[in-house]
């Protein structure tokens, strides 16, 4: 695939589950010492800082990308190989997206789900076509993958879901994908 560049979808909170967190951090791991560069949301709490700090653990290299209204609320992190700072959500997703060769998306809420469906509907458009991958950690995103598989059932989709997401159970099984 030549992945140079991972974005990470994740959450600014770690939630419940403390599989979350050591898989989010494996992911990190990994990234670092494929020497994939770890593009992410900027913040440095959360599924967000367990991953770049995982990164810059094993000396990778970790970009952010925080709008100003976020910078407080997801505490910006500041430890980052490279850290901007945007005006808009909008701005930050589009350059998330632009600075990715393929994307990676771990549990997280709503803004998590807005970013995966938004790079799933350029995906479907042909805005771009990198690879996405859903890291299904403890089932967190079932529901998500059968509604989904649904939505295909019900010919509201173009292609089968597999043509456009894979599916993970753990962070190392993402080294299948890495050349």
């Amino acid at each position: 695939m030549g992945i140079k560049a991972m974005a990470v979808f994740c959450g600014s909170k770690c939630g419940e589950n403390p599989l979350f967190e050591a898989e989010t951090t494996q992911l990190g791991y990994l990234l670092a010492e494929k020497g994939i560069q770890l593009i992410y949301g900027g913040g440095n709490k959360g599924l967000m800082g367990a991953v770049a700090n995982a990164v810059l653990e094993k000396n990778g290299t970790v970009t952010g990308i925080i709008p100003t209204l976020l910078s407080s609320l997801e505490h910006q992190h500041n430890g980052l190989t490279e850290l901007l700072v945007v005006d808009t959500m909008h701005t930050r997703k589009l350059m998330l997206y632009e600075k990715c060769d393929a994307a990676i998306i771990l549990p997280g809420g709503y803004g998590t789900l807005d970013e995966v469906f938004e790079m799933l509907t350029w995906n479907q458009l042909n805005i771009h076509n990198k690879p996405i991958f859903i890291l299904n950690i403890c089932g967190f995103y079932d529901n998500l993958i059968a509604h989904i598989i649904r939505m295909h059932e019900e010919k509201l989709l173009y292609a089968h879901p597999d043509e456009k997401i894979t599916v993970l159970e753990r962070a190392l099984d993402l080294t299948n994908y890495l050349s």
